[in-house]
């Protein structure tokens, strides 16, 4: 190493040739070199983002313009709807004032028309914010060209005095011969106004097209320098592609054999939304077809998923392509971290299928190239969840039931675990007394009477407010439903009727320990009151009243029901409850159709237990619905394939509503926990006649159907 001296006398080493600055040199040297190779290449992308730079600015240009072209356009058609909107809702305030009614709705109408076209008027003339056409304000630029302003200024000259003729009767207090000359006014010029303002769109649009066709001229110049820059680049790239080509092939059969391998559905999303070229071998499986590298994402997920979810995906999967937007932040937003699919199994039958897509970001420096998507199966997971959360709400009902139970009159309680219990053992009778070797008429039978005790049980629950029982019940119903439609009624199809039997029976069972366990140690626990019974009838109805979307007002009054012995007492009650369930279900209409019948919005339904001076009682249900309709029954039995048409027409209007009574009948075309069965006016009938009573049916179509049951003490 040699040594300099310099002035300050203190020594430096020198450099020589093995230095780091002497190496440097040829480094970039070299990085020069490498960049001269793609000149050419560089020049062309230059002029390619040239060329693109200055069609989008022309292009982001003119398209503003247009955007703004069209809410002109869009706002001066409103303003011809609007003139006519104006003219019309005048017109209805001078009729309205003829008929010396109250005009409130039309003279708000003609405020709002007036407020809004002059609004818009002044927004062409000179360029305001006005309410677009969803309502949200919009900026209008001034109408442009002379042609425009002359159509305006004759619009503006026509509308001043139109405005001065609407002042009077916009405030409210015109006078009869200010609100004629208004009208009048409106119905000499408001054509004239029409005309121009139908003058004004049309110049609008031809402005608006003049524009659009520059714009395709630029954009068909733009494409076609583009065309020819790729081409060139395309020429050039080819040549060193080739090069890169074995090296390309070794990566990609590793990824082959990779995505071969993995249970999940593997593929990588580009910013278009596309599929990569590679995808994992499972992913097929998991969508139930063969997917296509460069297919569209969202196209795929399209037919599987519903509207919301594939616009909230969309939504997602852009936040994941904004590399301001941090990864961590958005995770727990995944929209389509549970999504429920519907694919074809191998047998090309539709299986639904849960899976979970999971989105990682795969990004060269803070850009984000792709998104590695993983799809995965949780099928059997959300399986077992809906499970658990399907056992904790049955869980959490029988313990509301439970409370609610404790809740109810421990008298009525009582009395309803000794008549479901009852009943329960009937039906239990009833099916072991029919033998393998009955026949399909005896089995039916027994069918329709186990029906009847089945549904006086659900009926008797859901007035005391026991749903969980009341879904037994109707459970119940649906096997003997099944068995009904099923063809094969043998004494041995009952045999799988035990099972939901002994479910109602362990329920009741349970209710009768806490009954007793209430009981214990206490007085004798007083009968149950009318009031109970009438609180009770008149919950029925409202949950009823609720469940099928109606609303009703039942007035109860079943005093005279401890004047009758117990058994009479609980026929009484079964017939009352399906009668007022009848009543909410098939005669109270909803709410719409009454309003549109000039009825109010809420049903009355009456019911009524008085005894005369001779000792008879009479049983009395009425609601001020829709009436018995012979007609819609008519259809009905035709509908069922009771009748042929030739057999109803030798029917009178008494003997088919007389049909509603029989077992199977119901007006309702699906079954619910409160209609549709055929088995309710069925067990009234047949308490009726335990009774000893005597049914009678009166009904006004569209005004009112009362039952009315007489019986003596």
């Amino acid at each position: 190493m040699s040594a300099v001296l310099p002035a300050n006398g203190a020594l430096r080493a020198a450099p020589t040739q093995d230095t780091p600055a002497r190496r440097e040199r040829p480094a970039r040297s070299r990085g020069f070199a490498s960049l001269g190779k793609y000149r050419e290449l560089i020049i062309a992308v230059g002029f390619f983002l040239l060329f693109d730079l200055g069609v989008l600015v022309l292009n982001f240009y003119t398209s503003f313009q247009i955007a703004e072209d069209a809410v002109g356009i869009n706002l001066a058609g409103r303003q011809r709807m609007l003139s006519q909107r104006t003219a019309k809702a005048l017109l209805s305030v001078e009729a309205a004032r003829i008929k010396g009614v109250p005009a409130t709705d039309e003279l708000e109408e003609l405020k709002n028309a007036v407020k809004l076209f002059d609004a818009s008027l002044k927004g062409f003339q000179s360029g305001a914010t006005v309410p677009g056409g969803n309502g949200k304000p919009v900026f209008l630029p001034a109408a442009q060209g002379d042609k425009a302003a002359d159509i305006l200024k004759k619009a503006q000259d026509l509308w001043t005095p139109y405005q001065v003729n609407l002042a009077p009767v916009l405030s409210g207090a015109a006078s009869e011969t200010e609100l004629k000359e208004a009208a009048d006014y409106a119905k000499a010029n408001n054509l004239k106004l029409l005309a121009l303002m139908n003058e004004l769109t049309t110049t609008l649009e031809a402005v608006a097209s003049d524009r659009a066709s520059v714009l395709r001229m630029v954009q068909t110049g733009g494409i076609v320098l583009a065309l020819l820059n790729f081409a060139f680049i395309l020429f050039k790239f080819l040549r060193r592609l080739n090069t890169s080509d074995a090296a390309i092939e070794a990566a990609t059969e590793e990824n082959r054999e990779i995505l071969t391998s993995v249970r999940e559905g593997l593929f990588l999303l580009t910013p278009e939304h596309r599929l990569g070229s590679q995808l994992s071998r499972s992913s097929h499986g998991l969508f139930g077809k063969t997917l296509v590298p460069g297919q569209n994402f969202f196209e795929l997920l399209s037919p599987l998923v519903s509207e919301k979810a594939l616009t909230d995906a969309r939504n997602y999967v852009g936040l994941l392509f904004s590399p301001h937007v941090k990864e961590q932040l958005i995770q727990g937003i995944n929209p389509l971290a549970e999504v429920e699919l519907t694919v074809k199994n191998r047998l090309g039958q539709d299986t639904p299928r849960f899976l979970s897509f999971h989105f990682n970001r795969v990004q060269d420096g803070t850009a984000v190239r792709h998104l590695l998507v993983t799809v995965q199966d949780i099928s059997q997971k959300v399986e077992l969840e809906a499970k658990l959360t399907t056992e904790r709400h049955r869980s959490q009902k029988e313990l509301s039931m439970m409370l609610k139970a404790f809740e109810t009159d421990p008298a009525m309680m009582r009395a309803f675990v000794e008549r479901a219990e009852a009943s329960l053992l009937e039906v239990n009778d009833l099916l072991r007394s029919t033998s393998s070797a009955a026949s399909e008429t005896q089995v039916l039978k027994a069918v329709d009477g186990a029906y009847r005790r089945i549904h006086a049980i659900k009926g008797d629950a859901a007035s005391l407010g026991l749903e969980i029982l009341a879904s037994l019940a109707h459970q119940f119903e649906n096997e003997l439903q099944k068995l009904k439609d099923s063809g094969v009624a043998t004494g041995d199809a009952l045999l799988a009727l035990p099972l939901p039997l002994e479910d109602l029976l362990n329920k009741v069972a349970a209710f009768k320990a806490m009954s007793q366990k209430r009981g214990s140690g206490s007085q004798a626990e007083p009968a149950p009151t009318p009031q109970q019974l009438n609180a009770s009838l008149q919950q029925l109805a409202a949950d009823v009243a609720h469940d099928v979307g109606k609303r009703v007002n039942a007035d109860v009054r079943m005093s005279s029901v401890l004047d009758l012995q117990a058994e009479k007492i609980d026929l009484v009650r079964e017939i009352a409850i399906q009668l007022v369930r009848n009543a909410v279900v098939h005669g109270v209409e909803v709410p719409p159709v009454r309003l549109a019948a000039g009825k109010a919005v809420q049903g009355e339904v009456t019911v009524n237990l008085s005894r005369d001076a001779n000792g008879q009682y009479l049983l009395s249900v009425r609601d001020d619905g829709a009436g018995l309709n012979a007609a819609n029954v008519r259809l009905r039995l035709m509908a069922l394939g009771w009748y042929t048409a030739e057999q109803l027409l030798s029917f009178s209007d008494k003997q088919i509503v007389a049909h509603i009574f029989k077992p199977g009948f119901s007006t309702a075309h699906a079954a619910s926990a409160h209609a549709g069965r055929g088995v309710g006016l069925d067990l009234v009938q047949a308490n009726v006649q335990r009774l000893g009573a005597r049914l009678l049916l009166s009904s006004i179509p569209g005004q009112h159907t009362e039952f009315k049951v007489s019986f003596a003490a």
